[in-house]
């Protein structure tokens, strides 16, 4: 059984036993994690409901990629930038595309929430009080920078250049 997954910004073609290496995901080697993003699953030719198959895979490795080369140039403008990077992914061993990991999955992720409600529904209120607070001197703080432009200093340059026409023509 194959499916498409979408992880990362990019959709990958994944069957039991593949290796891929995608962007950098949560977790230490040996881990396993559920690929929820299903967008198509089937099996040779056929077509099965993306909603009810899951994909389970095993990181093998948290590694960098490739080095980018950035090049920057100006013509004729002695401007040369290099710059290099490169990105964090992840390396992913397929374990198992199919419908039977979706029991299991889902019971793991609907315990850990409510465990998180039972323990935090004091420390939420708070918590929301003080982003608020946080918010309104942003806010003050935008308005007062748009009034510090001057839009005046344009106009300075063009009464130069009027008295060097005068000049000329007493020569």
């Amino acid at each position: 059984m194959f499916a498409i997954v979408r992880t990362g910004g990019k959709q990958y073609r994944v069957a039991a036993g593949d290796k891929i290496a995608v962007e950098k995901l949560a977790g230490e080697a040996g881990e396993t994690i559920t690929l929820d993003d299903v967008l198509l699953a089937g099996e040779g030719d056929s077509v099965a409901d993306a909603s009810k198959v899951t994909v389970s895979a095993e990181i093998i490795a948290q590694a960098k990629s490739e080095k980018v080369v950035v090049f920057k140039k100006r013509r004729r403008h002695n401007y040369r930038r290099k710059n290099g990077h490169r990105q964090m992914m992840t390396l992913l061993r397929i374990t198992d595309v199919g419908a039977g990991t979706a029991k299991k999955a889902a019971s793991k992720t609907t315990a850990a929430p409510k465990a998180d409600a039972e323990a935090s529904p004091s420390e939420k209120t708070p918590a929301k009080k003080a982003p608020a607070k946080k918010a309104a001197p942003k806010t003050a703080a935008a308005d007062k920078k748009p009034a510090a432009k001057k839009a005046p200093a344009k106009k300075a340059p063009a009464k130069k250049a009027a008295p060097k026409a005068d000049e000329t023509k007493e020569d």
